[in-house]
C-alpha cells in the first residue's frame, strides 16, 4: 500500500515537490491550494505525466483539506514569496498567520502526520507550526539546510570542476543571513576544501551561498527559487517514507543541544520513519558556536512578533 503525502500550496515550490514525490511512485499525492482550479489543473497535468514516468501514484488537486485526511507526511509551502529587496524576515507577520491556519487544519485532518515546513522565514514558521499543531519536535521540522548545503555544493563543484557527488558541505543555523557554513568540515573527495581553495575564494563561495536565494530573486524579478527548494523538500519526504535513516540538515527545535534551548535552528538530524530520530551534535569551535548562537538569537527575536 502506497503512503500518502499532502503538499499544501500549489505554487512553484509545492508543485515541484509534489511532482518529484509522484515521480518516485511510493506515495499518492494530494496538492492543496486556495486558488480555484490551480491545484486541480496541476494535479491533472502531473497525473497525465504518470504513464511517461512509469508511476502508478494517484495525484489529485483540491481546494479543501478533506482529501488530505490520513496523510503520512504534509509539506507546507503556503505563504507569499519574497520580492526583490525583501528579506525573509519581512515575511514573518503575513506568513505566520497563513502557516498557523494551515497547520491547524492539517493537524485536525491528519493528527498522526509528520509536518515539513518550507514557508519563509523558515525557522520562525517551524516555530509556528509546532505551536499550532502541538505535535512533538520529532514530527514538525523545516527544510532549509538541505537547500543551503546543495547551493554550497554547487558553487564548490563549479569552482573546482568536479562532480557534485564528491562534494560534502556542512551548513548550520537559520535559513537566511545568519546561516553558518562550517567550512572546516566541507570536503571534496574527502579532502578539506581549505587544501583546494584559497581562503578568500572560500569566503566568496560562502557569501554567495548565504545570499543564494536573493540572487535568484534578483534574476527572476517576479518570483523566487523553486526547483531546488522543491526537490530538497522531496528528499526529506523520501528519507522518511523509505525509513532511510539519512543524515540531513533540518530546522528543528533544540532542547539543550549545542547549548541552545527552545529555539528552532538548522542542525544535522537522522530522518527516518518516525521523523527526526536523532539530533546529531557536532563539536564546534568557539567561533562556530558563537555564530550558531547568534543565528538562534535572530530566530528567537521573531517569536514575539508572531505572538508566541
Amino acid at each position: 500500500m502506497r503512503s500518502k503525502v499532502s503538499v499544501i500550496g500549489a505554487g512553484n515550490v509545492g508543485a515541484t515537490c509534489a511532482f518529484r514525490i509522484a515521480e518516485q511512485g511510493y506515495a499518492d499525492v494530494v496538492l492543496v491550494d486556495i486558488v480555484e482550479g490551480l491545484p486541480q489543473g496541476k494535479g491533472l497535468d502531473m497525473l497525465e505525466a504518470a504513464p511517461i514516468i512509469d508511476s502508478d501514484a494517484k495525484i489529485i488537486g483540491t481546494n479543501g483539506y478533506e482529501e488530505t485526511a490520513g496523510s503520512d507526511i504534509v509539506v507546507i509551502t503556503s505563504g507569499i514569496a519574497r520580492k526583490p529587496g525583501m528579506s525573509r524576515d519581512d515575511l514573518v507577520v503575513t506568513n505566520s498567520k497563513i502557516v498557523r491556519q494551515v497547520t491547524e487544519k492539517v493537524a485536525e485532518c491528519s493528527p498522526d502526520c509528520i509536518i515539513i515546513v518550507v514557508a519563509n522565514p523558515l525557522d520562525a514558521m517551524v516555530h509556528m507550526a509546532l505551536h499550532a499543531s502541538k505535535f512533538p519536535r520529532t514530527r514538525v521540522f523545516g527544510q532549509s539546510g538541505v537547500l543551503d548545503s546543495a547551493r554550497f555544493r554547487t558553487f564548490i563543484a563549479q569552482e573546482l570542476n568536479v562532480s557534485i557527488e564528491d562534494v560534502f558541505t556542512c551548513v548550520l543555523g537559520g535559513h537566511g543571513d545568519t546561516m553558518v557554513p562550517v567550512t572546516r568540515l566541507c570536503t571534496v573527495g574527502g579532502v578539506p576544501i581549505s587544501e583546494l581553495l584559497p581562503a578568500d575564494k572560500i569566503d566568496s563561495l560562502v557569501e554567495r551561498t548565504v545570499k543564494g536565494g536573493a540572487e535568484i530573486v534578483a534574476l527572476l524579478k517576479t518570483g523566487s527559487a523553486y526547483y531546488a527548494p522543491g526537490v530538497a523538500s522531496a528528499q526529506m519526504v523520501d528519507a522518511i517514507i523509505l525509513d532511510r535513516k539519512k543524515i540531513l540538515p533540518c530546522a528543528t527545535l533544540l532542547e539543550g543541544e549545542y547549548g541552545i534551548d527552545g529555539v528552532v535552528v538548522g542542525v544535522p538530524a537522522k530522518l527516518g520513519a518516525q521523523g527526526i530520530e536523532q539530533v546529531i551534535q557536532l563539536k564546534l569551535t568557539d567561533e562556530e558556536q558563537a555564530a550558531l548562537s547568534k543565528s538562534a538569537d535572530a530566530v528567537k527575536g521573531l517569536l514575539p512578533v508572531m505572538g508566541i
